[in-house]
């Protein structure tokens, strides 16, 4: 069973949300698998998470991270 307090598919995207908190913070690490090198995680980017939904804006610039990604291998 997968913990989704701690790792998470955000919606129909293809990225994932790691989540951690330190301190009373919350903090998230966004991810995406890359598939063709077998079980390898690229994470994106990080921020302090302020609200409760992940914002759409963060989720997006996972996204285009991760097409540059895809382009440039």
């Amino acid at each position: 069973m997968k913990d989704t307090r701690i790792f998470k598919k955000l919606g129909s995207s293809d990225i994932w949300e790691f989540r951690a908190e330190y301190d009373g913070n919350a903090y998230r690490l966004l991810s995406f698998w890359d598939k063709s090198q077998r079980s390898l995680i690229i994470a994106t980017h990080g921020f302090e998470k302020k609200t409760q939904k992940t914002p759409l804006n963060e989720i997006r610039h996972a996204e285009q991270i991760k097409n540059e990604y895809y382009e440039n291998r």
